[in-house]
Order: C-alpha cells, then sequence, then structure tokens
C-alpha cells in the first residue's frame, strides 16, 4: 500500500502501460485499474475479482472530450456530461465502431458505460495513461465494495494507493441513453428526480432483476456482500447480532445519527466492513428512508442481504 503521492501516481501509470493492475481511489469506491485497451490486463482484472465475463466494466475518462474517443455523445448525454461530470453518474452509450477497447470490457455488447471521477488521483492515472481506464471495485466479484484503501483485500493486486475514505462511499448511478430516453439501471448518490431535472426528460426505471446478462456492472440480485447473514430493517439489538443503526435507533455503529442520507451512503461499505469484523454470527441494518440517496443505500443493502451467507 502506497500513499497516492505524485511519485506512486507515476508508478501506477507506468505499471499500467506495461499490462499491470492497480488498486486506485474515486470519489465513489477504490477501483482496479487496468488500461481498457489492452486485453491482457483487462485479463487481470476479471481473474483477480473472479468476475463473470459477461459482466462489462466501466471506462474511466477525463470527460466529455476523451468520452467522444469510445461513444456516441447524443445531445442529451452530452447535458449529462456537462452538469454531472465529473462526478459519480455513469452513462451506457452506443460505442463507437472505432472504439479502441478490448472486447472485455464491453461483454460484447453494442455499449459501453463512461465515468468521469470527480477525484484527482484517478484523474491523474487517466491523464497519465492517456486513454481510458477500466476500473471495476477493487474487490472480490459480489463482496463488500472498498471504500478505504485497507478495504481492498484479497485481491493478487501489487499496487494500492491510498488516498483515504471515499468521500461518496457508493458505487455511480448508471443511466442508459436510448435515443430521447434514460434509463436508471444502478442508484446512486444521483436520484431519477435530480437526472430528470438536468436532463429535461424523465428518467424511467430499468425492470427488476433477472438472470439475463447485465447490461452494466453492478446489476446482479446477489452482489455488495458481507460474508455474514444479513438482516434488514432492524430495530432492537439482540446478542450476537451487530446491528448498524440509523437516525433514532443507534446500533453498535450509526450510518447518521441525525439521519442524513448522504451521510449513511458514504459510512455504509466501512461500516459493512466493520460488522463483518466484530466478530459477530450476524449484521443487522436499521431501517432506512427510500427517497433521495436512501433509494441507492436500499438497493445495495437488498443485493447483499440476497449475496450473504444464509440467505436465499
Amino acid at each position: 500500500m502506497r500513499a497516492a503521492d505524485d511519485r506512486a501516481i507515476a508508478e501506477v501509470v507506468r505499471h499500467l502501460k506495461g499490462g499491470g493492475i492497480a488498486a486506485v481511489p474515486t470519489e465513489t469506491v477504490y477501483g482496479l485499474a487496468a488500461d481498457a485497451a489492452n486485453p491482457g490486463a483487462v485479463a487481470k482484472v476479471f481473474r483477480a475479482k473472479g468476475r463473470p465475463a459477461a459482466n462489462p466494466l466501466i471506462v474511466h475518462v477525463t470527460g466529455a472530450e476523451m468520452a467522444a474517443r469510445y461513444a456516441e455523445v447524443s445531445p442529451l448525454a452530452g447535458r449529462l456530461m456537462a452538469r454531472f461530470w465529473p462526478g459519480p453518474l455513469t452513462l451506457v452509450l452506443p460505442k463507437r465502431a472505432d472504439a479502441l477497447l478490448t472486447g472485455a470490457v464491453t461483454a460484447g455488447l453494442p455499449t459501453v458505460a463512461l465515468r468521469a471521477p470527480d477525484h484527482p488521483v484517478m484523474q491523474a492515472v487517466i491523464l497519465g495513461l492517456g486513454r481510458g481506464v477500466a476500473a471495476p471495485s477493487a474487490n472480490v466479484s459480489g463482496r463488500l465494495s472498498p471504500t478505504r484503501a485497507d478495504h481492498v483485500a484479497g485481491l493478487d493486486v501489487p499496487l494500492v494507493l491510498d488516498a483515504g475514505p471515499c468521500r461518496v462511499g457508493l458505487e455511480s448511478s448508471i443511466v442508459k441513453v436510448e435515443g430521447d430516453r434514460l434509463v436508471l439501471l444502478r442508484p446512486g448518490s444521483l436520484d431519477a428526480a435530480t437526472l430528470a431535472a438536468a436532463a429535461g426528460v424523465a428518467v424511467e426505471t430499468a425492470a427488476g432483476a433477472s438472470t439475463a446478462a447485465p447490461q452494466a456492472p453492478g446489476m446482479a440480485f446477489r452482489h455488495y456482500a458481507p460474508r455474514l447473514p444479513l438482516d434488514l430493517d432492524v430495530t432492537e439489538a439482540q446478542p450476537g447480532r451487530f446491528l448498524i443503526g440509523f437516525g433514532a435507533v443507534a446500533g453498535d455503529l450509526s450510518l447518521s445519527p441525525g439521519g442524513d442520507l448522504d451521510e449513511a451512503a458514504a459510512r455504509l461499505f466501512d461500516a459493512l466492513h466493520r460488522a463483518e469484523a466484530s466478530g459477530a454470527a450476524r449484521i443487522g441494518v436499521a431501517p432506512i428512508p427510500v427517497t433521495g440517496a436512501g433509494a441507492a443505500i436500499r438497493d445495495r443493502l437488498v443485493r447483499a442481504a440476497a449475496g450473504s451467507t444464509g440467505q436465499g
């Protein structure tokens, strides 16, 4: 693990240019970075995570200009980029025929998922490489996302840059742009109402989970899971169960004593990591309102409960 200073960032850039992988911070979660044009490097990401080959990756770019190398950017997509980039928004767009991307990045789909991160370290890495960086979360596939450098565990990754805790703490909102339609594939800190207000069109919600191949990262029903059974909407302590509180439910620790959903989102995965390491037999999470960032928190918790040990 290295502090994310200029020398360490330069080392990561050299490593990526040589076909290597590295764990790099963003404002959402820590990502497992690779050159998106290098098939061998992207294959290392899939192997390190144990990630299914049908699950596409997000390509991180500096901004709209670099995005245009990889995708057809409509006026609607351009409005979203102008309003929310850099930031926690991934856009799924039609892939350009001449896009310099290895096929595994898009999982054979005619679309590509693009994001401009709002973090100086990842931006410096992309600039140094000079092209898109594929970077799914730096965790074993299906397990808890890493929002601190010390959460990057169980992966065969030679370099981990430490820039402290992630500011947003939840993976990006993913929106598919289909002509004049917007479809929210994965909720994040940017909710449908905020996106619709900026775009000037309604934002539809993707159909429920299925066994079909995902259209975008993070759409598997069982995902973000701790290695302990996870119970939702818990309001009372119980022996052997680590309780993550919110608002009036204090718990063993609280996502936000004051009921702030943005604060809760930023603390969610760190709290789940701490609960997993607590020695308890189970984890409980207090009720979370399904408004604003609460919708994304609920999405992660439902998927985590489905994928945790002992859950169906």
